[in-house]
């Protein structure tokens, strides 16, 4: 008798062809195949992906309401294409789906590495990006398809991720953090010197208030963005090693319960959110570089909210006009 024979259960169904057979992807996950209905082969690795395709809609109208930049709105159409991506490649386990989920990954990637790379630069160099980020985005394109190794396509994600974070973090820093943006006393000196408008010590002291808040709230942005993908890679990672063992584990609790130790669908929640959270940083960042801090503000009320960057009218401005993170 199974130890968690006291939980009200389902018995999971056997294992069956579906409407999609046979298999033609590369990969196939710990969820066992068409269990649950013959038309989607891994039930929990489909759905979950809802929310990126919920959270790409939300990004796109939140873009279109409060005027943010036009290369966020295009991320958030390509964050929405990954989910439906996923959403299909799951469904069916076909190889084309595949091909739709994976490089939509690159693809967005590099769509944020334009936004980050190319901001306040010259047109000559911009256009020089975009044809260098276009011709990066084939070739990943056509050596995946001819290795068809899903190593491939991970290590390359994973790199783009990388610089493109960074490159944020840097910006981040120089941006807003005072003693590296030039809003020192001696910095206000030198600008009296060379006959350059200079703020009043007040108004600096208030701006450098207001921009260590900002920054000591998007770190926690960082930190927790991270830690979602991070924890949601860790957690797939077991479900790789270890899925035989999962498999028995689900089976003996039975249903509803064994979707909990689906690690895949994890990954999807917990990616998703993370990745939604990497746009909405990158989207306030993009407003303290053109110098917008007073007219948005971060609305963020609850760690398990979804935030949201929105305008700020004249009437809901905080006391210091600070973007600012409700507690």
């Amino acid at each position: 008798m199974s130890r968690w024979a006291f939980l009200p259960n389902i018995p999971y169904p056997p294992s069956r062809p579906g409407y999609w057979s046979p298999v033609t992807s590369t990969l196939n996950w710990c969820e066992e195949d068409y269990y649950a209905t013959i038309y989607s082969a891994e039930i929990v690795n489909t759905l979950t992906n809802l929310l990126f395709m919920w959270l790409g809609i939300k990004g796109i109208r939140s873009c279109r309401r409060n005027g943010h930049d036009r290369i966020f709105e295009v991320a958030y159409y390509g964050y929405l294409v990954v989910g439906t991506g996923s959403f299909l490649f799951h469904a069916t386990l076909k190889y084309p789906m595949q091909l739709v989920d994976e490089l939509s990954m690159i693809y967005t990637t590099c769509l944020m590495c334009y936004a980050s790379f190319s901001y306040s630069r010259p047109t000559p160099f911009r256009i020089f990006l975009a044809f260098l980020l276009a011709g990066l985005a084939i070739f990943i394109t056509l050596y995946y398809h001819y290795l068809q190794d899903p190593v491939f396509h991970q290590n390359a994600y994973a790199l783009l991720t990388t610089v493109v974070v960074l490159r944020s973090m840097y910006t981040m820093e120089v941006t807003l953090r005072p003693r590296w943006r030039h809003s020192t006393e001696a910095d206000r000196l030198a600008r009296e010197r060379q006959g350059l408008p200079v703020p009043t010590k007040e108004h600096q002291h208030y701006e450098n208030v207001r921009d260590m808040k900002t920054l000591k709230t998007m770190w926690f942005m960082v930190a927790y963005g991270l830690s979602m993908f991070l924890g949601g890679f860790g957690i797939w990672g077991l479900d790789n090693v270890f899925c035989s063992k999962i498999r028995g584990w689900r089976r003996e609790v039975g249903l509803p319960w064994g979707i909990l130790l689906e690690g895949h669908g994890w990954w999807h929640l917990m990616t998703g959110f993370g990745a939604y959270l990497y746009i909405i940083w990158g989207i306030w960042l993009r407003h303290c570089l053109n110098g917008r801090q007073e007219e948005y503000h971060l609305w963020w009320p609850h760690v398990w909210n979804f935030p949201e960057v929105i305008r700020t009218s004249d009437k809901g401005r905080s006391e210091n006009g600070a973007a600012k993170k409700s507690n």
